[in-house]
């Protein structure tokens, strides 16, 4: 698929946070959406090597309702940028990008195993891609960046808002009754209610999303194929 847009990734700590608050001033959060016009739903991952700065990337493309298999590519890079809170996303997705360039059908959303504007500077990983991607996004956590909230109901389905300094950034939603929450926030081109119903769509058996699982699998057999036999892999 093509890459609608571009910018260098190969900057210092201080310009790419400058680089996000330019960027946050393009993303869509109030965006009307269909959830009956996705047929497509992608997933991404990324597994790092722990003996050298390579990443594995792989990005799962399934369908929707049905969340059946699709498509997938992978990718291979040598990472230049360390990892750091709020610059994820310099880490992680030039890498993604090699992944979505060769993927051979585009999906019509995108849900992230990180934030979207529940961000320092309304920028991480899901807005981030989306942007550049021109694609709906939603960022499905595992934790907290940054906001606060109040306590969520222990069924599934349950939701909380996320505040911070009196804005909704995004909601604690209970994908399992009785299981830890995941922190779902807007990533581009979509509302919070949407992302909200399409990350619950997406976990209809485990507290992650469907996406999400099918991307950290791919991502991570190609991390120990690779690390196994790596003269075989390149």
């Amino acid at each position: 698929m093509r890459i609608k847009r571009h910018h260098p990734f190969d900057v210092s700590y201080h310009e790419a946070r400058l680089l996000q608050q330019s960027l946050a001033k393009d993303v869509i959060t109030d965006a009307d959406f269909d959830i009956g016009s996705v047929g497509l739903v992608a997933g991404t991952d990324v597994s790092y090597s722990k003996a050298t700065n390579r990443c594995y990337s792989a990005v799962v493309v399934l369908s929707f309702p049905d969340l059946d298999f699709v498509c997938s590519e992978t990718s291979v890079v040598e990472s230049t940028f360390p990892y750091i809170p709020g610059l994820l996303s310099f880490r992680e997705i030039p890498g993604l990008m090699k992944a979505f360039e060769n993927l051979a059908r585009a999906p019509h959303l995108l849900i992230v195993d990180g934030q979207g504007v529940a961000h320092p500077r309304r920028m991480g990983l899901a807005s981030h891609l989306g942007l550049l991607l021109d694609l709906p996004s939603i960022g499905c956590a595992k934790s907290r960046l940054v906001g606060e909230h109040g306590a969520c109901g222990v069924e599934r389905g349950s939701t909380t808002d996320l505040i911070l300094r009196e804005d909704v950034i995004g909601r604690i939603l209970r994908t399992r009754t009785n299981v830890s929450p995941i922190f779902v926030s807007v990533g581009h081109k979509i509302n919070l209610a949407s992302a909200v119903e399409m990350a619950l769509a997406c976990s209809p058996k485990y507290r992650l999303p469907e996406t999400t699982r099918a991307a950290h699998k791919a991502a991570n057999a190609l991390r120990l194929e690779h690390e196994s036999h790596p003269a075989q892999v390149g």
